[in-house]
């Protein structure tokens, strides 16, 4: 496995643990389709929850969150889409992302966007 690989997935193993420890429920992970893949789906009350996770080494040029343009919003739309009409629920969907940051003795920490981004209604629904 790469480098880039074992820090992404150390990356949504904190983010995991960071999501519970704030009582949210993990639906699933790592799920993927012809359209994308989504790392984190969780819920709560209220929500069921897509989480775009970046991890990325403190000092770099842009914000983790930067990484997700609206190309990657709109495959993780389309996968949340997709996700939704096999797993019914009445909850409403939330886009969120999740920073995970090393700094530079290796100590992480998580900075953590509700509704960072949603799907636009254009005339059609699409949940």
């Amino acid at each position: 496995m790469n480098k880039n690989k074992t820090i992404g997935n150390d990356g949504e193993k904190t983010v995991i643990k960071y999501l519970k420890k704030h009582k949210f429920k993990i639906v699933d992970t790592n799920y993927s389709c012809k359209c994308g893949e989504i790392d984190v789906i969780a819920e709560d009350k209220d929500f069921i929850i897509f989480v775009e996770v970046k991890t990325r080494a403190y000092g770099q040029i842009l914000e983790p969150r930067e990484y997700v343009d609206y190309y990657k919003q709109q495959r993780i739309l389309k996968t949340a889409c997709l996700y939704l009409k096999n797993n019914v629920t009445v909850k409403q969907p939330r886009f969120d992302i999740a920073e995970v940051l090393y700094d530079s003795k290796g100590k992480k920490s998580v900075n953590y966007f509700e509704n960072a981004f949603f799907q636009e209604n254009k005339g059609y629904a699409t949940f």
